[in-house]
């Protein structure tokens, strides 16, 4: 099958660049240099089980942490120079971790299913119209019963972020109707390198029907 043509993402277009040339002049903004503590807190009770698919990885952090707890992990990016960047920091520090190119609103084509996804920082970049093709892909990919969590900017301080994503945007992009129930939605702080004690952030869990 003829792979499809990836169309630039709301945020691309808005920027006026491609997701890789965030990764080119050293750590792209939302990268600090080690996991999301939410994302430490998580590996920490256990959250990861099965085959596990951490979606727009980057340059591999999270990804990097949980397949040391000893889950394998496939991380996903378009920004090929954040994906060198994940392998590099796999052998260097010995841990088995699979790093590949994939569009997030196309992940059938990967052609693999998945028990825990992960979406650190990928669901809030995106603009509704494009948040329901994410859905429908996520669910392409998860088994029945999986679990994923969203890790995004919140509207709690909205003038603080991007791109601030309320409870209600969440409930209305995973319905029953795409696959997918809320089970949760609390509150997180989301490290970035723009600010000093972190970003106001949703952590929701979601399980596939």
């Amino acid at each position: 099958m003829a792979e499809r043509t990836r169309q630039p993402t709301s945020h691309e277009r808005m920027s006026g660049r491609p997701w890789d040339a965030s990764y080119q002049d050293g750590p792209a903004p939302w990268e600090f240099g080690g996991p999301q503590p939410a994302v430490v807190q998580l590996v920490s009770e256990g959250a990861f089980h099965g085959t596990v698919l951490d979606a727009g990885c980057g340059s591999g952090d999270n990804a990097l942490l949980i397949a040391s707890s000893g889950v394998p992990v496939v991380g996903f990016d378009v920004a090929e120079t954040a994906l060198a960047r994940a392998r590099e920091k796999a052998a260097e520090q010995g841990v088995d971790a699979e790093f590949v190119a994939a569009d997030a609103l196309q992940l059938d084509e990967l052609g693999r299913s998945f028990d825990t996804i992960l979406d650190s920082g990928l669901f809030h970049t995106f603009d509704a119209g494009e948040r329901s093709q994410y859905v429908v892909s996520l669910a392409s990919v998860a088994k029945s019963g999986a679990t994923l969590y969203v890790l995004c900017f919140s509207d709690e301080e909205p003038d603080a972020v991007p791109h601030p994503i309320s409870q209600i945007d969440l409930h209305a992009a995973f319905t029953a109707d795409s696959g997918w129930r809320v089970v949760s939605i609390e509150p997180r702080r989301i490290e970035t390198r723009m600010h000093e004690n972190g970003a106001p952030g949703w952590l929701a869990t979601v399980r596939r029907n």
